[in-house]
């Protein structure tokens, strides 16, 4: 892709973005995602490979739809209450579509057909910022209009989430929509929790997104796609892919790395808020990720590929890795002990 283009669309995607987390008005909210949309699709199909051509096509329909739904439920809270304000969603029924709009643009069960699809089809750096960047404007939105949605359907999508989530990414074999069932897992987690403290769920997206962009990263400069591919990264670089096996170990959240940080302080709120039948079902249904975490993290260090192997071990490489993967793991890993501080500031 020409570089003033790639420029241009990224310049977009900041633009959108900022325009919708600044916005007060649902009309400014809107072009802001819609602004997104137009600026991402390019960076999906720019490989002119027709999964990424199917991608793009599948985005721009669902985002579409989304970006409809959500106008339309400000349009009629709008006729009923004569405001346009994000924070004055008080109609129940447009409360109700701007959830369902909202949860489309994340990918929240059952809105999440189209994500690992989207996913696969996408180079690995669009497939990052799918998975973080483009999520933000809704989750600011989410944030902003907390307290007029109805904490029982948020609750019934997050647990839905985290187990669909889970279960589906048991049988793949490609990291791409492993990391796409993971994050739909991880926004059950956000979407839990947001109706009675919403500044945990900026919190847990935070970190979700520093560990994914950890692990895309680390993708990205192996060159590894699927786990038949990933057990022979080994050779390339034994150091990056240990520190890719505690990212992954990370994400699933098992102390004493950071992603034990978000989990331990949900599952804290929701028994203060006697929630814990939420807390102890999306605990255990967190279980079924933690698997093909662990898969994941078996074939990036342990596993030898059988001889039979149709991809060639390749020796070290001099390649250099760039110094933002180092930063990220490292903070990937080691932010639980700035926990206290963590928890006093929200």
């Amino acid at each position: 892709m020409n570089p003033r283009a790639k420029l241009i669309f990224t310049l977009s995607l900041i633009l959108g973005t900022t325009i919708t987390i600044s916005s007060n008005h649902w009309i400014t909210a809107w072009a802001g995602l819609e602004i997104n949309t137009l600026a991402i699709l390019p960076l999906i199909s720019k490989s002119h490979h027709p999964r990424a051509i199917e991608a793009a096509t599948k985005y721009f329909l669902t985002q579409s739809a989304a970006s409809a739904l959500l106008l339309f439920s400000s349009m009629t809270n709008a006729w009923y209450t004569g405001q346009w304000d994000i924070t004055q969603m008080t109609h129940p029924t447009s409360c109700l579509l701007l959830t369902s709009a909202l949860a489309m643009k994340l990918g929240l069960v059952p809105f999440h057909f189209w994500f690992p699809e989207v996913l696969q089809g996408s180079p690995l750096t669009t497939g990052l910022l799918l998975s973080t960047a483009m999520k933000l404007p809704p989750i600011a939105l989410l944030y902003m209009t907390a307290q007029s949605l109805n904490p029982t359907v948020l609750a019934s999508m997050a647990i839905l989430s985290t187990a669909l989530g889970g279960w589906m990414g048991l049988n793949q074999t490609q990291i791409r929509k492993i990391l796409a069932f993971s994050s739909i897992s991880h926004l059950g987690w956000m979407t839990i929790i947001l109706a009675y403290n919403p500044k945990l769920t900026l919190l847990n997206f935070y970190l979700y997104t520093l560990m994914t962009a950890t692990v895309f990263l680390t993708l990205n400069s192996t060159n590894t796609t699927k786990l038949s591919t990933l057990t022979t990264t080994w050779t390339k670089a034994p150091a990056l892919n240990a520190v890719l096996m505690l990212t992954l170990l990370s994400l699933a959240g098992l102390p004493p790395l950071t992603g034990f940080l978000p989990k331990w302080l949900i599952i804290q709120e929701l028994t203060k808020q006697d929630m814990t039948p939420a807390a102890t079902i999306i605990s255990l249904l967190s279980l079924l990720g933690l698997f093909f975490y662990l898969r994941l993290a078996y074939c990036a260090t342990i596993t030898l590929p059988p001889h039979t192997t149709n991809h060639m071990k390749q020796w070290h490489t001099n390649k250099p890795i760039p110094s933002s993967i180092a930063i990220l793991s490292v903070l990937s890993m080691m932010l639980l002990p700035l926990s206290p501080m963590i928890s006093a500031t929200i």
